[in-house]
């Protein structure tokens, strides 16, 4: 392994590390630097940005869900070939669950594993030089996590840029960018983060700007220089999410696209082949497929264009008849009797399930869960831990009827109860499944 590393991360949610991070990437390319990118956490929308960015995949890397094992073997995909490779945090930096050290889901586990320097995101939009004391207790929270460096964002002018970078450089910490108060360099937002990289009218003029943004702003030279050698372990055992059979028709489109780019990799590389089809453009599952394949994604912004896809309805409860279905969140959602969208009209859905859902009454579900399967599935057999995690608005108007899917316990071990349905040979569960666990 030759690529050297580093980790963009901030004090807390959205304060500009996405953009930044785009810039760098961005900025690095054009320069003819071989860059790749990871995302922490449980994210499917950023990777998508960093692959625009870089020109090459990028991955999830999640210290919760996964074993050391597969983070080591998913920076060893993700970073082959690079020069520099950029890992771009999730929240704050030390922000996780209360579990144990190493394994809370947080970027400060990430950066302690790979033994990278953080590049510390900070908005001073209403800060001087308090800004100081807040990278003083970031830089000495933690031994094993190394500020490399901080990147001033929001800053108002250069008088106001001058203030805080004496502030902060009285601590002996550089300064390595600072980033005007652009709006034009906002990405855009809905309700479960960033609108997607491929809804975008013209997403290489954006990528373009934020490149010219990274050459005006940030220290790239110095940037660079304090990237490290990525040191990986060689990966042993196997954590990925198995296969749903040899050939796999997955719903792919502006309703369907939560996919985690290390799940698609793992079914490839275990034989199977996935064959995308878009129920949007009512299309249903390819009858060569041995199993469907439900992603998460926004159905709730669809619901009335779902409703209307005939052919993607009959066709999927055809294929339901005789091979497995499963979905996941936006994906589970369909496979209930309705979908109540955002002004509070349902819309009928396919009705393999018995449960019924609404955007109308929203409600915040967000975290990681361990799922213990109820039953022989697709995820695995009876008894099977499956590690994921949950991020929706939606709430379960009528729970229906069916077998339960899984028992969940929630990120620090907390008994959720009973979730997700089984019908036949359909399943479904809000959870989305990131990694394999042992039973305990």
């Amino acid at each position: 392994m030759t690529a050297r590393g580093l980790i963009v991360a901030a004090a807390h949610s959205g304060a500009g590390k996405t953009t930044v991070t785009l810039a760098l990437l961005a900025a690095l390319r054009r320069r003819g630097v071989a860059v790749r990118a990871a995302k922490a956490g449980p994210d499917y929308i950023d990777p998508a940005f960093h692959a625009a960015a870089t020109g090459a995949p990028s991955v999830n890397l999640d210290s919760w869900a996964m074993p050391h094992s597969l983070l080591d073997a998913m920076a060893a995909q993700a970073a082959t070939g690079a020069d520099i490779f950029v890992i771009e945090g999730v929240m704050g930096l030390f922000d996780g669950t209360n579990g144990a050290a190493g394994q809370r889901g947080a970027t400060a586990d990430l950066a302690a594993h790979f033994k990278l320097p953080v590049l510390l995101v900070l908005d001073v939009s209403r800060q001087a030089q308090s800004a100081a004391a807040v990278v003083r207790g970031f830089a000495a929270h933690d031994p094993a996590v190394r500020t490399a460096g901080v990147i001033l964002n929001r800053v108002a002018s250069e008088r106001h840029r001058a203030v805080v970078a004496d502030a902060i450089a009285a601590l002996g910490v550089q300064i390595l960018g600072a980033v005007p108060r652009e709006a034009a360099l906002a990405l855009p937002e809905r309700h479960l983060g960033l609108v997607q990289a491929g809804e975008h009218p013209d997403l290489t003029a954006l990528i373009e700007r934020l490149s010219d943004m990274a050459e005006r702003h940030l220290d790239l030279d110095s940037i660079m220089a304090g990237a490290v050698p990525l040191k990986i372990n060689a990966a042993t055992g196997d954590a990925a999410v198995p296969p749903p059979g040899q050939r796999i028709a997955l719903a792919h489109d502006r309703a369907f696209s939560f996919v985690y780019p290390h799940v698609l990799a793992a079914w490839r590389n275990a034989g199977a082949e996935v064959l995308p089809f878009s129920p949007l453009a009512d299309e249903p599952p390819p009858d060569s497929a041995d199993s469907c394949w439900l992603p998460g994604g926004y159905p709730e912004l669809h619901a009335e264009a779902l409703a209307a896809a005939r052919h993607f309805g009959d066709g999927l409860r055809r294929f339901a008849r005789t091979r497995p279905v499963h979905g996941e969140c936006g994906g589970y959602m369909v496979l209930g009797q309705s979908l109540e969208d955002a002004a509070g009209q349902p819309h009928a859905m396919t009705g393999l399930l018995g449960h019924a859902t609404s955007f109308a009454k929203r409600k915040l579900h967000l975290g990681y869960r361990t799922a213990r399967l109820l039953s022989d599935s697709v995820l695995g057999r009876q008894g099977a831990i499956v590690r994921g995690h949950e991020f929706h608005y939606a709430s379960l108007t009528s729970a229906g009827n069916d077998e339960s899917f899984a028992e969940l316990r929630d990120g620090e071990g907390r008994e959720l109860g009973n979730a997700g349905g089984r019908r036949g040979r359909v399943t479904g569960t809000f959870f989305h499944a990131i990694a394999t666990a042992n039973a305990s």
